[in-house]
């Protein structure tokens, strides 16, 4: 069980300003909640190595508000859908799904995550936080992209930080029902990943919808969101199997 630990010296800040830029005006239980994703976070991360960013101030920026940004590339219309759901790829320590979870309760959200002691803490926190319609599951994306539970399901793909941008079009765009969309965070100068990735968006079913800067002055780095539309089915050929994807882009 997890216990709410409240300290005079921990005020989620940097988070709240960050995210009232941002549109987003979190109540207490989020508050509470992302309070003790910190805590959890920060004390699992002395045994297994989930983030290497423990700092305070730095999680609620570079994990949380971060996360929180992909609702930039988001509409009122696709959030108030019944049937709004989504998959987080590769997501390691619960980002960006699990403060996008916290921030849309009612969404369905499923993890995909291929190690084991990132998905024992997953199943932990999300347990631990009181959330429904979660799942967590130990496995490759490439794999579980076949599965009809999962295939063409979903109304939001997100991945951050997993593989170069032709290579995580071929990963997510399988999970994207037709009129979902996939959306990549990627940081610095991204046009020639973008355009590395026009061949594998055409082949998968996608087309480039938008390339969104994130302007925000806590996340300062250069930040976009790469939002992909699906617009027709991915083929049976894909994804490939894994590691041939990483080393024959297509």
């Amino acid at each position: 069980m997890i216990i709410w630990l409240s300290s005079q010296y921990m005020k989620l800040n940097k988070l709240i300003a960050g995210a009232g830029k941002l549109g987003i005006k979190l109540n207490s239980k989020q508050s509470e909640q992302f309070q003790i994703y910190y805590e959890e976070l920060v004390e699992w991360n002395k045994r297994f190595n989930l983030t290497a960013i423990t700092d305070y101030q730095e999680v609620q920026v570079k994990h949380f508000l971060d996360s929180l940004s992909i609702a930039l590339a988001l509409t009122e219309e696709e959030l108030q859908k019944p049937d709004f759901n989504i998959v987080d790829i590769g997501t390691g320590a619960g980002f960006p799904g699990l403060p996008l979870k916290i921030l849309l309760s009612e969404a369905r959200l499923v993890f995909i995550e291929s190690i084991g002691k990132k998905t024992t803490f997953l199943r932990h926190i999300v347990a631990g936080l009181g959330l429904d319609n979660v799942e967590v599951i130990q496995g490759r994306a490439e794999e579980m992209a076949r599965s009809s539970l999962y295939r063409e399901q979903f109304a939001l793909a997100v991945s951050r930080a997993v593989a170069p941008l032709p290579a995580l079009v071929e990963l997510a765009l399988p999970f994207c029902r037709i009129g979902g969309k996939f959306i990549a965070q990627k940081k610095g100068n991204v046009n020639a990943e973008i355009n590395q990735a026009d061949k594998a968006t055409l082949t998968l079913g996608g087309k480039l919808s938008e390339v969104k800067r994130v302007e925000l002055e806590e996340l300062s780095d250069q930040r976009y969101l790469i939002v992909f539309a699906k617009i027709s089915p991915t083929s049976e050929k894909y994804p490939r199997k894994p590691g041939l994807i990483r080393r024959r882009p297509i």
